[in-house]
């Protein structure tokens, strides 16, 4: 009896344990993304007094998110009260009183620190923002609608600072004038006097209220508002933007059955180029005036591209500043400043009092600044702070070909370098209570993203965490605690806790049952080399010796400026799961990190500028070469595949090289970057009327007449970001060729990220559909 019961245990152990081996990836299943993953925690934070780490949870599978928290030595729960809702909001902190302030809705509300209960302030009908804390924490400043208030926290008073508004038309210079209006004017003394009188009598009213003199906001908007700590200067861009001509999307699926058009975006142009005055208001002396940055190194020079035998430099730079900021006292003022061109970044000192200014760095590149910590378009942020003594400010420059950590100290006008070396700083955050950064670095190899601890007093690097994969980290108040998502290749993001003394903790569990059921691989990240003799890194999936059927797809990431062969989970994470699948059925699956991906440093990153479709084509070339020649794989089986700018690649592929790739799917896909949108286009290939053959060299539907091989176009029709109108005049071109061998499928109600399971699932059974029926052999 007990042999029958082993014998009947041992096979169903063996039974269970083969059905979990030979488990098979279904598309109805992995299309589901999340849902069937299981939701991840986002946007870790911490409460005003530290002792809750605040998140964003999916745990149920709800419409969307809900906020949970972990309180230390606990479990994460669901939030419940308004009170814990505003962990989600800014907030000041007034040392002298313990008092926490924030918004929420139209109130300013206060709360002793660590008490639970909020009482509010002010309140006004309008949109409050810009909360700051005046330098002697005895007021607060903040924007109201379109102006600057000051608030009394003891007496509870109210002070508009500024003034913005429309002039009223009496008082404006008008072209309808008329004749007789004009002729007067011209004749007679008495009219010209009687109108300086109203003008002085309106001024001296408007004083008499309290009130800044008006500040006409007729012809630009007032933007960006920077508050001296003191109170003393305001500062913000007067903004005035050309009316160009927006494109027009199409909704064909809508309740009411009717189409509707929706305005989307403006196309890539130099009629985008927009006035912008870095203005100063004086509150004392209310008074406004505009620093001259003209002198600024490189400031009026032409880019190399435009430049000839006989011009250099142009009359006017467009520029704008994308951010301001101060010292603690206010006795300092920096600003941030970028050109619209792309090619040049200032770093400027502000003397507020006598409107002049000092250089403190530049960048220029002769493709487009960018890069981690850099702001590489116009109104982008970058890592920009002081330090604890008040007179050194930190900041990110790719000055020696990769994003690095550099400091000026204006007491003594010195730069330093703090970190150097063929590798990125990809996070950095100031903790100023221990006078040290926490950075994120690529430091041991470009896929992964390790922590480390800078000290301002050594100013040596400690690894603080050493598992391979990525960390995303913010910092407690006390600034002694971390809360960080960490995750690897074949592990999404889980939420962790750490403290120096007591190491780290996982504080989710987010992987569901049915994704824990599948050995998820883990892909190798190898390199090759390409055409020009750099190292290009990729990921790599290889199915079981027993399995390899000789085909391999290669698969095109998206974004451009973008890294997918790395050490952690992907935001591709249903192209992950595909590829597992595609592994599965016997297919070799390589995704390659190609020029202008993110991750390996300047060179990389701008390697396509001006010709799309260059660099980064000639390295899928190379990735063939190495499936080929290194693996074995069949060169006439080899199918391409991607969306966004993997869409355009793989129809660049097909278009530029007939006959490399068997068959080609492009989702979502730039046809012609003449008709895609400004800050992304205009950084890489100039603009249309500057530039004109880097866009011809640079679009799909410009060698339309080469298409041999098999292609599928899939696209959204309410795509917003590249236009189902893209993939229609490509459409167009092939109809009128002649072209057979091509097919769209289009998606009436998904935009650029499809949203519906049932839509992924179609995409990605015709994907599957073109690679089986093209790649296997019969």
């Amino acid at each position: 009896m007990k042999t029958f019961f082993y014998l009947f245990f041992l096979s169903f152990f063996l039974f269970n344990f083969t059905t979990f081996q030979a488990q098979k990836l279904k598309l109805e299943d992995i299309m589901k993304g999340d849902a069937f993953i299981g939701a991840q925690p986002e946007n870790p934070r911490f409460s005003f007094d530290g002792d809750r780490i605040y998140f964003d949870w999916n745990l149920n599978n709800e419409i969307e998110s809900s906020t949970y928290f972990y309180s230390k030595n606990g479990q994460p729960t669901k939030c419940e009260t308004s009170l814990e809702e505003e962990s989600q909001l800014n907030y000041l902190y007034n040392k002298a009183h313990n008092l926490v302030f924030f918004v929420k809705g139209q109130a300013i509300y206060k709360r002793a620190f660590g008490s639970q209960t909020a009482h509010k302030i002010f309140q006004i009908s309008g949109r409050i923002s810009n909360l700051t804390l005046a330098h002697d924490e005895k007021s607060m400043y903040f924007k109201l609608n379109e102006n600057i208030f000051q608030f009394f926290l003891n007496e509870g008073k109210l002070i508009q600072l500024t003034n913005f508004g429309k002039k009223e038309k009496a008082e404006k210079e008008s072209a309808e004038k008329s004749f007789l209006d004009s002729q007067q004017e011209d004749l007679f003394q008495y009219i010209k006097d009687q109108k300086a009188k109203r003008a002085f009598q309106k001024k001296k009213e408007t004083k008499s209220k309290g009130f800044p003199q008006p500040i006409d906001t007729d012809d630009f908007q007032a933007s960006n508002f920077a508050i001296h700590p003191q109170g003393k200067f305001i500062v913000f861009n007067q903004v005035k933007y050309p009316q160009n001509k927006a494109e027009l999307m199409q909704h064909f699926i809508t309740e009411d059955g009717y189409n509707r058009s929706e305005h989307i975006k403006n196309k890539v142009s130099t009629a985008n180029f927009f006035e912008s005055k870095f203005t100063i208001y004086n509150v004392e002396k209310d008074s406004i005036y505009q620093p001259d940055f003209s002198q600024l190194t490189n400031f009026l020079s032409l880019p190399p591209y435009l430049q000839t035998k006989t011009k250099k430099t142009q009359d006017k730079r467009f520029v704008h500043v994308n951010q301001t900021i101060f010292n603690a006292d206010g006795s300092l003022c920096l600003i941030d400043m970028r050109s619209q061109d792309n090619k040049d970044r200032w770093l400027v000192q502000i003397d507020l009092t006598n409107n002049s200014i000092k250089e403190i760095d530049h960048q220029h590149d002769e493709a487009w600044i960018g890069g981690p910590g850099i702001p590489g378009y116009i109104y982008s942020r970058g890592t920009l702070g002081f330090l604890n003594d008040q007179q050194t400010v930190y900041f990110q420059s790719e000055k020696t070909g990769f994003s690095h950590l550099y400091t000026y100290d204006f007491s003594n006008q010195k730069k330093e370098t703090l970190t150097s070396g063929k590798w990125e700083v990809r996070q950095v955050i100031f903790a100023h209570l221990k006078n040290k950064f926490y950075l994120t670095t690529n430091t041991n190899h470009p896929g992964s993203h390790h922590v480390y601890e800078l000290s301002m007093t050594d100013k040596k690097l400690k690894s603080l965490f050493t598992e391979p994969g990525a960390y995303d980290m913010v910092l407690s108040p006390n600034q002694e605690e971390i809360a960080y998502l960490y995750s690897y290749k074949n592990k999404p993001w889980e939420l962790f806790y750490y403290r120096v003394t007591e190491g780290s903790k996982q504080i989710t569990q987010s992987t569901s049952a049915a994704f824990k059921a599948y050995k998820w691989r883990e892909p190798e990240v190898i390199t090759f080399k390409s055409q020009d003799k750099q190292n290009i890194y990729a990921r790599l999936y290889q199915p079981e010796p027993t399995k390899k059927n000789g085909a391999a797809v290669i698969f095109v990431h998206g974004a451009g400026y973008l890294q997918n062969a790395h050490n952690y989970w992907s935001t591709y994470h249903r192209e992950y799961m595909f590829h597992n699948l595609l592994t599965d059925l016997g297919y070799t699956v390589l995704d390659i990190d190609y020029r202008a991906s993110d991750g390996y440093g300047r060179d990389h990153r701008t390697g396509i500028y001006r010709h799309m479709g260059g660099l980064d084509l000639s390295d899928h070339l190379d990735g063939k070469k190495y499936l080929v020649e290194q693996l074995g794989i069949d060169t006439k089986r080899v199918g391409m595949y991607g969306g966004s700018y993997g869409g355009f690649m793989t129809l660049m592929a097909l278009l530029n090289h007939p006959g490399e790739f068997k068959c080609g799917a492009a989702l979502r896909s730039v046809t012609d970057w003449a008709h895609y949108n400004h800050g992304y286009t205009g950084n890489i290939l100039n603009f249309p009327e500057s530039d004109p053959e880097a866009y011809k060299k640079s679009s799909p539907i410009y060698f339309a007449e080469n298409l041999q091989d098999h292609l599928i176009m899939l696209h959204g029709m309410v795509d917003d970001n590249v236009e189902y109108k893209d993939v229609v005049r490509l459409a167009q071109r092939f109809i009128e060729l002649g072209k057979k061998d091509w097919e769209l499928a289009s998606y009436p109600i998904e935009a650029h990220g499809f949203k519906e399971t049932y839509s992924w699932v179609d995409e990605y059974g015709r994907i599957l559909k073109l690679f089986n029926t093209q790649l296997l052999k019969e």
